[in-house]
């Protein structure tokens, strides 16, 4: 295989890349908000969200961007983990529309003709619009022209060897499954797109140079390697992301070796159905059936079974922050009696303020925990906000005393001051890292004896007695803290009217000082509510009713 033909496969294949990117990136901009509207809202249900997948990734032709996009609403809490792994089941059957346009399109037309007026509309609507969708439109459009011609580019490299190196042709075609299996996976773990691996199988098996269930194989293969990209990008990822890739890659590995241990009798079969749908002079488009038909074997075979598949995954990878973020007290079963109801909510309230303190503190004070330690324990707390919120929802009000209802309303707000103490705690950060770039040494004291104060109010709220008729001293922590407040935010207008802090600087301590004392608000609040003696009181006026069977 002389130098200008590897060049030639190289240079389409760079060129079949290129387009993809610009397809996948301009068919995202075109569309804007309705395909996540669409993976949001209609994946109630694994089969509705095998749906979307197939949509969604057929459209924008990129089955790692439909993924990126659905971890990120697993993360976010708008889809469960079951939902999420439909969508990708259907995307991988979505992206065997690549297959299909290689196949129909690639070989069925002249290619040079119709890929110059994408081209050419294409550059032209990037360049001349104003408008942000029709530029990404321009660009998908140019996009599909460069497929094209990159697809041309490679076919006729690859007719090159099957003319002029016989003997090259003849060694691939006698090789096994196995190995073109291999080849598929590799190269498509070196190009990171399954795409381009299955450009240059059906372009291979369209120029005779290697056969259909060769071919086959390879198109397994490269199915296979797909999951190289999601096992790559979950390595650093949330535990959410990780579990999806393991989904990913368990759809995949259940699918190919399902097709690979019955190859010849799928091909065979595969064959016939292209017989009666007129494909089978194309030996490309019975490939691009082949790769239809054994993913949606795998859909078929792995939708049955996707609840146990996802509460498999969400045991594993399970960090410590996912593990604070669970109940440890709330059992649905205690719903149905109230009084055992609250007990358990004082113990997980009492639980959650503690890790709530905890993160507050930490943020604020401890230079080691960096911003996204500190939002992953953020998430955590609102997580257990949620189950709190759902357990106290599931409680029995038929029959409910009076104190009982208004102890569920009290527990409700008690977790909400607290969740939203925790989400405050990121800008907690903020004012830690700025109060470390501040050189004007009075601003710098002042700052820092804010922190100690919020410390201090920390430090009494995360007292094990959590019941105390007394607060003098937690209510005096916290007038020093808000004298310390009024300090500080006086210091920092007069520095920048003075100069000695830009108008931005002071912008952006005063909004972290905003933030960090509201912090504070809500978890003195939440503190005082949950040592509050009522609390007690109902518990006991329930076991009296219950001891004397009113």
């Amino acid at each position: 295989m002389n130098a200008q033909i590897i060049m030639n496969t190289i240079g389409g294949l760079a060129l079949f890349l290129l387009a993809m990117m610009m397809m996948t990136d301009g068919l995202k901009v075109f569309a804007g908000s309705g395909l996540r509207k669409l993976l949001s809202q209609f994946t109630s249900t694994p089969l509705k969200g095998v749906f979307a997948g197939i949509l969604v990734t057929g459209l924008v032709q990129s089955s790692g961007a439909v993924t990126v996009a659905i971890i990120g609403f697993v993360n976010a809490g708008m889809m469960t983990l079951r939902q999420a792994l439909g969508v990708v089941f259907g995307s991988n059957v979505g992206t065997t529309m690549t297959g299909w346009l290689v196949s129909l399109v690639g070989f069925g037309l002249n290619v040079e003709a119709f890929a110059m007026p994408l081209l050419a509309l294409g550059v032209g609507l990037r360049v001349g619009s104003s408008g942000k969708r029709y530029r990404g439109l321009g660009e998908a459009l140019a996009g599909f022209g460069l497929f094209f011609l990159g697809l041309a580019i490679l076919k006729h490299a690859l007719e090159s060897v099957a003319l002029s190196h016989g003997a090259t042709a003849a060694v691939l075609q006698s090789g096994g499954s196995v190995s073109f299996l291999l080849i598929g996976f590799v190269i498509t773990v070196l190009t990171q797109s399954s795409s381009a691996s299955l450009a240059i199988v059906l372009t291979a098996a369209s120029g005779g140079i290697i056969g259909v269930e060769t071919a086959a194989a390879a198109v397994i293969g490269a199915n296979l390697g797909s999951t190289s990209t999601a096992a790559v990008a979950a390595l650093n990822a949330t535990p959410n992301a990780r579990r999806l890739a393991l989904g990913h890659i368990i759809f995949n590995l259940i699918t190919g070796l399902a097709a690979l241990s019955m190859l010849p009798f799928m091909t065979h079969e595969v064959e016939l159905l292209a017989g009666i749908l007129r494909l089978e002079g194309s030996p490309a488009a019975v490939l691009a059936l082949f790769h239809t038909v054994f993913n949606t074997m795998g859909v078929v075979i792995m939708l049955p079974l996707a609840g146990r598949l996802s509460r498999l995954l969400e045991r594993a990878f399970t960090s410590v922050e996912e593990q604070s973020g669970q109940p440890q007290h709330l059992d649905m079963t205690l719903t149905a009696t109230p009084v055992l109801a609250i007990s358990a909510l004082r113990a997980e309230l009492a639980r959650l303020r503690g890790i709530a303190n905890q993160l507050v503190r930490g943020a604020l004070l401890d230079s080691s925990r960096d911003d996204r330690d500190v939002e992953r324990q953020s998430d955590a707390v609102r997580s257990l906000v949620v189950a709190i919120a759902d357990f106290i929802g599931a409680v029995r009000t038929e029959r409910m005393p009076l104190e009982v209802g208004e102890n569920l309303a009290r527990s409700m707000r008690i977790a909400r001051y607290l969740g939203e103490a925790a989400r405050l705690s990121e800008y907690a950060v903020l004012l830690r890292h700025e109060t470390g770039r501040v050189r004007d040494r009075e601003i710098t004291a002042s700052l820092r004896r804010l922190i100690d104060r919020v410390g201090y109010c920390c430090e009494l709220a995360g007292q094990d007695k959590i019941f105390a008729e007394h607060d003098d001293q937690r209510l005096a922590a916290l007038e020093r803290f808000e004298a310390a407040y009024q300090i500080a935010k006086s210091e920092l207008l007069d520095a920048v009217v003075e100069r000695r802090l830009t108008v931005d600087e002071t912008d952006q301590l005063l909004g972290s000082l905003s933030h960090t004392r509201r912090m504070v608000e809500q978890l003195v609040k939440a503190d005082r509510m949950l040592r509050s003696p009522a609390v007690m009181d109902v518990i006991e006026a329930e076991k009296r009713d219950t001891r004397t069977g009113v």
